[in-house]
């Protein structure tokens, strides 16, 4: 028969009280069963993890802000938006050009060796711009200023090397990690046009690349010298093969180029459509919408195969379409693509992983940076469509070319299933 635990009579200070009864001893209650930490907390307890990737988000901010900063600052001291987007197109593709080798430089020598001195070069380009803007020097010098700019490193590409080193024997935490790159990549093109916009307005012209070139230099710093994450050196160049020389390699360079091309329209597109104030906020919300998915994807169990990503984005990028066409409310196209930016950090990070599982081992920041250069290439060839669309058709019939590019990525995914063993997975 259980005790019983009624209080008893005691005396205290010659006062009668009531005292509890004493339990007696019994077995002791197991604990309950610990919640188990999330896949983004088991992350960023690996030693060394959020060192390098404070860093990181210092040098990768600017990426956002330096497009952006120089066609305000050309635009306002020159008088042209011509000559501003020429010369940032001229940068762009000084980069596509340039990027590849610096990542080869980088898996040869090392990060540390060879980001701080490609970014310094980076760094002094985006001055002599704003030196070249500021004493209105001829037009050519922003072209050779701004085409300095192409050394500036693949930082995002060298944070995923590090997290594919540190997890190489992980495949779930692997997947965590590219979840996590690829929404601070949203979250630094979400927020580096606002803050640079707010900056050249704000302060003066200059202000944005200036402020972007401070953060590149100090994030890439404090990046490199974290040398215990740094992944090893590839070594010599013996019997090495270009990553475009493996099979299912170009097959997916071209995926992503036709996805770049879906982002390099929509931007456009949307300028157009809200013309206005409003569109960097609208243009905003479909960042925010990648960057929420790219973290839940992180923390699923099971990930979606490349070819069903690319399938949910082409009918997702048809809602600003429909939205556009169908009301032409501004507010009806903002819902659109805050569910259409929904597909784009899982297909991202689905596509990043495959690009990784078929680069050769040692040259991952060179095959990450190809992925990236597809990008670039799609970015540009669907702003220049996006554009000509608007200006022939209208804004509406604009968001057309996001859906074919996306159709087209889905198109070309199909291809490595037949012609190579690479597996979309």
């Amino acid at each position: 028969m259980p005790q019983s635990t009624s209080p008893q009579m005691t005396t205290s200070g010659g006062t009668l009280v009531l005292a509890p009864r004493d339990r007696e001893p019994g077995p002791s209650r197991p604990p309950g069963p610990s919640r188990p930490p999330g896949p983004y907390r088991r992350l960023f307890a690996v030693p060394g993890a959020r060192a390098f990737t404070a860093g990181n988000l210092l040098a990768r901010l600017p990426m956002g802000m330096f497009s952006v900063s120089a066609v305000i600052m050309i635009a306002g001291q020159r008088g042209s938006y011509a000559l501003a987007g020429a010369v940032t197109a001229t940068g762009l593709a000084a980069t596509a050009i340039v990027a590849p080798w610096t990542a080869r430089l980088v898996d040869r020598y090392g990060q540390a060796r060879v980001a701080v001195p490609a970014t310094a070069l980076a760094v002094l380009g985006s001055l002599a711009l704003v030196l070249c803007v500021r004493h209105g020097t001829p037009d050519w010098t922003l072209f050779a200023a701004y085409a300095a700019t192409a050394t500036t490193p693949n930082t995002g590409g060298m944070s995923r090397a590090r997290w594919a080193h540190l997890l190489k024997d992980d495949a779930a935490a692997r997947h965590t990690a590219n979840s996590f790159e690829q929404a601070v990549d949203e979250l630094c093109f979400m927020l580096g046009p606002v803050l640079a916009a707010w900056l050249c307005a704000g302060f003066f012209p200059e202000a944005g690349t200036l402020v972007g070139a401070g953060l590149l230099l100090t994030g890439v710093v404090l990046f490199a010298a974290q040398r215990s994450t740094e992944p090893p050196v590839s070594g010599g160049t013996a019997g090495r093969r270009s990553p475009l020389r493996t099979p299912g390699m170009v097959p997916m360079l071209a995926v992503f180029l036709a996805t770049g091309a879906v982002f390099g329209a929509m931007e456009v597109v949307t300028l157009a459509f809200a013309d206005g104030p409003a569109a960097g906020a609208v243009l905003a919300l479909q960042a925010a919408g990648s960057c929420l998915a790219g973290l839940a994807y992180g923390r699923a169990r099971r990930t979606a195969r490349l070819r069903t990503c690319l399938a949910a984005m082409t009918v997702l990028m048809a809602l600003p379409l429909l939205a556009a066409a169908g009301t032409g409310s501004l507010l009806a196209v903002a819902g659109g693509l805050l569910l259409a930016g929904m597909a784009t950090a899982p297909t991202m990070v689905t596509g990043m992983t495959e690009i990784q599982r078929l680069t050769p081992e040692g040259q991952l920041n060179e095959g990450m940076t190809l992925a990236v250069t597809a990008l670039l290439g799609g970015i540009a060839a669907g702003s220049a469509a996006g554009g000509w669309t608007v200006e022939h058709a209208g804004a509406s019939h604009g968001y057309a070319i996001p859906v074919t590019a996306a159709a087209l990525a889905l198109a070309l995914s199909l291809l490595p299933a037949r012609t190579t063993k690479a597996r979309l997975s």
